[in-house]
């Protein structure tokens, strides 16, 4: 099979995300991304030493389409909205990275640009560091969290209508809170949960 000349990483994280986006994270494998590159297997550990450095350029491939800069018009909890509703649209649109970022952020340029815009709005907000790691790894929770809740088990999806159909006289909290929440779309219910956050961290 013909193989490039040369591949840069962008290029290899590229094919690596097509084949996510089709086929899964179970199908992330080295000869699934030599194939979508068109080259043998081997070939391509002459790029990428292993699986775990291939997700890493993944994660940063995706999260480099993340825009870090702070909108500086904007009150402090509104600009901590805004970085994280941009790192919810551009990984919403690659649902299969969602349970990489965490792993391979601390190894992606893209992943340290956002953290550092985040930090320095908690830091002019006037949070001290350890009030500030707190809130960071709190905002790092909700966003990936909501990220997985939404595409893997949303609202409107068949788990909220099993629960809105229980019993009321077993479960009469449970059943009309999942009624209601049939009728709650995906972009109120994360920046309710996010307005919630920031409250709680008083921005």
């Amino acid at each position: 099979m013909p193989r490039p000349r040369s591949l840069t990483n962008p290029q290899i994280a590229a094919a690596a995300l097509r084949v996510l986006d089709r086929d899964g994270l179970d199908g992330l494998t080295m000869r699934a991304v030599a194939t979508e590159l068109g080259m043998g297997t081997m070939s391509v550990y002459r790029y990428v030493a292993d699986r775990a450095q291939l997700e890493a350029l993944v994660v940063d491939h995706v999260l480099a389409g993340v825009d870090t800069t702070v909108p500086a018009a904007e009150p402090r909890g509104r600009q901590v909205a805004v970085l994280a509703e941009r790192v919810r649209t551009v990984v919403g649109a690659h649902t299969a990275v969602v349970p990489l970022i965490l792993a391979h952020r601390h190894t992606s340029p893209a992943s340290m640009r956002w953290g550092d815009a985040v930090l320095g709005v908690f830091a002019d907000a006037g949070l001290g560091p350890a009030r500030r790691v707190v809130a960071f790894r709190a905002l790092l929770a909700y966003v990936f969290g909501a990220l997985q809740v939404e595409h893997f088990s949303p609202l409107a999806g068949p788990g909220t209508a099993a629960l809105a159909a229980l019993d009321p006289a077993d479960h009469p909290h449970l059943g009309s809170t999942a009624r209601e929440a049939q009728g709650i779309g995906p972009d109120e219910e994360f920046r309710g949960g996010l307005e919630i956050l920031l409250r709680g961290l008083e921005l």
